[in-house]
């Protein structure tokens, strides 16, 4: 089975050509995974490396006005795939990854771990009639959609893998159903998940049904055997979340996404009641110079009013790729929030995208906190809630450069200013992020690379 965008194992992720209109969502690799072959290696084995190095320059990390660092993201993975059969497939992965000249302080959980298995699985593939079906088990990617709720986080040093099974069925019209658990990562021990397999969900992308469009419903289970409710009473989690996203490339340039969730269960002796969702509507005028592309977006998640002491009306975002969904500067999570942005993609040359975006953020409820990217509350609300629902605003700018097809070449800037929510609450620190970042992938066969698995 073929899986989008890999960061090991696909061929290719996005065309130059194509890299316009996918990069206002969140940042896909770009450029070719460059096949280098040796007689050295049998026929059945497949060895891959990814090489990135970031440097990042913040000026007030923890909302700390004059608290600027400089330091380098390094990354380095590398992998094995292993074909005994037609049928079989194995695929074992490292990673190595540090936060080189950040104080320990400030290194975030997703910034370092030192010599680790990132994936390790087994693929099971046949095609009885016409219908191909793939098993996954093991530790693997999982990321569906434009991943805004269930994605790697690709961008962050480590990114996510999940422990489990993933069932395949279908190729143009395709589920997935699952059953994993998050892997957590401790940079100096073996990274673990916790407990036995507790998330699990079936996600359908149809593409058949309609011209030009593609249909995507889904649920997701989250099962944790032990919460405390607001009340301060233990007990079990059961998160149900249902929803449904539906994308259309219309003519003359114009296309759309809209995704709407809803949040139902129960949350020890709490009732859960939360929803979401966003659109987006694109326009692409491929007839001029540098095919300018221009997006509109907007974003909402309930937060929690606490009208009701045995509710939870905060969304909870699950576990996205959350990069450049409320800016460059990736403060924020898809928790009791508003935005409206706007994008402008550019492409002057054929391996050259710029992007130039604003964005507005407000909370949904005054009443409710501010969550950080991984779904924290970080800003608590005063006694009475937030006098003010202005989280801030957002201007960033970036460009990717894809050198001889195998090169890629990031730099970003992202500037944060505080609104009123944030300012009057220790929190009222401007802060800026610049970025470069240089990215390379190889696979090494016997001969010509064979078709992807996953």
């Amino acid at each position: 089975m073929l899986k989008l965008f890999a960061v090991a194992l696909a061929a290719f992720c996005l065309s130059a050509t194509y890299a316009s209109a996918q990069y206002v969502e969140y940042p896909q690799n770009a450029g070719k995974v460059q096949p280098l072959t040796t007689p050295d290696l049998p026929s059945w084995l497949t060895l891959d490396m990814d090489l990135r190095a970031r440097t990042e320059a913040q000026t007030a990390i923890d909302y700390m006005s004059g608290n600027a660092q400089v330091y380098e993201l390094t990354r380095v993975r590398g992998g094995m795939e292993i074909r005994p059969t037609n049928w079989l497939t194995g695929y074992i992965q490292f990673h190595d990854t540090h936060a080189l000249g950040l104080p320990l302080a400030y290194t975030a959980a997703n910034m370092r771990d030192n010599f680790d298995f990132r994936q390790a699985y087994l693929e099971f593939h046949a095609r009885p009639g016409s219908v191909p079906v793939a098993i996954f088990a093991g530790r693997q990617e999982l990321k569906f959609g434009d991943e805004r709720l269930i994605g790697i986080s690709d961008w962050t040093n480590n990114s996510r893998t999940f422990d489990g099974f993933d069932a395949r069925i279908g190729d143009k019209n395709r589920i997935d159903l699952f059953s994993a658990s998050v892997v957590n990562i401790y940079p100096t021990a073996l990274d673990m998940h916790s407990g036995g397999l507790n998330y699990h969900g079936a996600y359908a992308s149809l593409n058949s049904l309609l011209p030009r469009t593609t249909i995507s419903p889904f649920v997701f289970i989250k099962r944790l055997p032990y919460v405390v409710s607001q009340q301060g009473i233990g007990g079990t989690e059961t998160e149900v979340t249902p929803g449904i996203s539906v994308s259309n490339n219309l003519p003359v340039g114009f296309d759309f996404t809209v995704e709407g969730v809803l949040q139902r269960g129960s949350y020890s002796n709490d009732s859960i009641h939360a929803g979401a969702g966003y659109a987006k509507v694109g326009y692409t005028a491929t007839y001029l110079p540098w095919t300018p592309r221009l997006q509109g977006e907007y974003d909402y998640a309930t937060g929690n009013p606490h009208t009701n002491p045995d509710r939870i009306s905060t969304f909870d975002q699950q576990y996205p790729s959350s990069h450049n969904v409320f800016g460059l500067v990736d403060l924020f999570g898809w928790d009791n929030i508003k935005q409206a942005r706007a994008n402008l993609s550019l492409n002057p040359t054929r391996n050259l995208t710029l992007l130039i975006q604003q964005g507005f953020l407000w909370e949904a409820n005054t009443h409710d906190g501010v969550y950080n990217g991984t779904g924290a509350e970080f800003l608590k609300p005063p006694t009475g809630g937030f006098t003010s629902d202005t989280i801030g605003h957002e201007f960033d700018a970036s460009m990717k450069y894809v050198y001889h097809d195998y090169f890629v070449v990031n730099a970003g800037v992202g500037h944060f200013s505080p609104g009123a929510a944030m300012t009057d609450n220790a929190h009222g620190a401007p802060l800026t992020i610049s970025y470069l970042s240089f990215t390379y992938r190889f696979k090494l066969n016997r001969s010509q690379a064979p078709k992807d698995q996953k």
